[in-house]
């Protein structure tokens, strides 16, 4: 579910959105598109080169694979409203602030290595690589878009540099500390979070057991 609410954060969105607005070529699309495939987010016969096709496969399929799942549905109108922006911007982001297909395959080669070693899937490692952008950076859902904008200015910052680097910095740690204990590092905060919720006076078992792991 988590990798459902935090798409829009996630490196399958952000490289196959950057992919296609950079002239990255069609075949990393493709590529990107199968691991969506695999979770059942689009059609496994239907073929997609662009956003445009993998956002028409999302609306498709997202609603078959929420019920099927019980999970909430993929926001595609937001996600095509996002995409509509960054096509805009993009228009005038000069040439040399646009990321290079080297650095976006490398990133997507990355993740897809590092996914076989901690035996995840892509779409499982993106998800945890989302929820990490949206606690990392500020506004981290919409990061994308106003990076677009803001690389169009004359500022010199490279249009989605953050937000890539972002990535493989959150790579680096998977490969160093290992899927899981990555994992439950992301999630501690929120859990922290929910057991005050549930008793702001009395220690809960979560809390007593999250003290204990972090003495």
């Amino acid at each position: 579910m988590a990798g459902i609410l935090a798409f829009r954060a996630s490196p399958v969105w952000v490289l196959a959105a950057l992919a296609d607005v950079s002239g990255a070529g069609r075949t990393l699309i493709r590529e990107i598109a199968g691991s969506l495939k695999e979770e059942g987010l689009l059609d496994p016969d239907t073929e997609f080169e662009t956003v445009d096709q993998i956002l028409a496969g999302l609306e498709q399929a997202s609603g078959r694979a929420a019920d099927a799942v019980n999970a909430p549905p993929l926001d595609v109108a937001g996600l095509r409203r996002e995409w509509r922006e960054i096509e805009e911007r993009v228009r005038k982001i000069p040439p040399e602030r646009m990321p290079a297909a080297d650095r976006l395959w490398d990133g997507w080669r990355e993740l897809r290595a590092e996914a076989a070693t901690q035996q995840r899937s892509v779409f499982q490692m993106s998800s945890m690589m989302a929820v990490s952008a949206l606690g990392a950076l500020p506004d981290g859902a919409r990061w994308l878009s106003l990076s677009a904008a803001t690389a169009a200015k004359s500022t010199g910052e490279m249009f989605a540099g953050t937000l890539l680097d972002h990535y493989r910095e959150t790579l680096g740690e998977i490969r160093r500390d290992g899927v899981v204990a990555y994992w439950s590092g992301q999630l501690e905060p929120y859990l922290r979070a929910a057991a005050k919720q549930f008793s702001r006076e009395r220690r809960s078992l979560t809390e007593r057991f999250l003290d204990r792991r972090s003495s």
